[in-house]
């Protein structure tokens, strides 16, 4: 398959580029070249996929408001900070760093899935008798989980087009790659181009989507900033090594507040929900003062 056509825009100023550079020699910003895919016209020549395309204005008043669709994942405190549950359609990030637990509350909300359809569970790190040891350890019952171990996401879009999942989890988004992009799995451009391409095909089938992504060791998503902006929500898995207890936090939520957590205690039989963490976290801080809490 031959590789597609591509410049290196600057998000300042447009500067072209045919190579990636640090600094943009137009506005003297650093980091701000992104890879932009060229499509031939009917005289040959290469033109930005963005300008081959068109669009029509629609009247806003003719737009019929709906009240947004959810499905509950099960787990109580997950809907709370969700709003009520995962809107159909939607494109949900999970943030954390690695062994935090994202994968192990992932697949307790694809079990707690049973009974509303059939779930993908796309995988690029794992293998599918990896992800079978943990579902055991965990007692996962529903049949209707299906796993896929790929990275290339033409594939994945392809199984999805032919499954027809009612939630499609891809872990983790720094794995997956495209072949019209030329750089490595996991770089800004990959990330970007991933991530446009799994939110195009959520939001075309009303597929309830899950990415998964670690973070830095700034706390952050790894990859593109702007990964947080494309998506619907916006959750961190958070928690300290030494520490069983597992904080989540939305810090985007386009269907709800931002203002709620969920406390979770990681346990041998996966992430227990805690309702009342107030007597758990004044225990704790009894018997050790300086250890470092999450809640005033």
């Amino acid at each position: 398959m031959a590789k597609a056509k591509t410049i290196f825009v600057c998000n300042g100023c447009g500067y072209e580029s045919a190579k990636w550079l640090g600094k943009c020699p137009a506005c003297n910003e650093w980091n701000s070249f992104y890879e932009e895919k060229l499509v031939k016209d009917k005289d040959g020549a290469f033109l930005s996929d963005k300008k081959t395309k068109s669009s029509k204005p629609t009247v806003l008043n003719s737009v019929e408001g709906k009240e947004a669709s959810r499905i509950s994942t099960g787990v109580l405190e997950l809907d709370r900070v969700l709003g009520g549950g995962m809107v159909k359609g939607s494109l949900v990030l999970l943030g954390g760093e690695p062994g935090i637990g994202k994968s192990t509350l992932i697949l307790q909300i694809c079990d707690k899935m049973k009974g509303e359809g059939k779930v993908l569970y796309v995988s690029g790190e794992e293998s599918a008798e990896q992800i079978k040891i943990r579902a055991d350890r965990l007692k996962i019952q529903n049949e209707d989980i299906l796993f896929l171990g790929e990275t290339d996401i033409d594939l994945i879009a392809e199984a999805i087009q032919e499954v027809q999942p009612k939630l499609v989890i891809i872990d983790s988004i720094q794995t997956m790659y495209s072949d019209e992009i030329t750089s490595a799995a996991g770089t800004v451009s990959q990330v970007r181009e991933i991530t446009a391409r799994v939110m195009k095909i959520c939001k075309q089938q009303n597929i309830t989507t899950i990415i998964i992504g670690h973070v830095t060791k700034e706390g952050n998503i790894a990859g593109p900033r702007v990964l947080e902006h494309m998506v619907d929500t916006v959750l961190y898995l958070e928690g300290e090594r030494y520490f069983s207890y597992r904080i989540l936090r939305g810090v985007k939520n386009r269907f709800g507040s931002t203002n709620e957590v969920g406390m979770f205690e990681m346990q041998s039989e996966g992430m227990m929900e805690i309702s009342n963490p107030s007597s758990i976290l004044i225990s704790e801080r009894e018997d050790n003062p300086s250890r470092k809490h999450y809640c005033s």
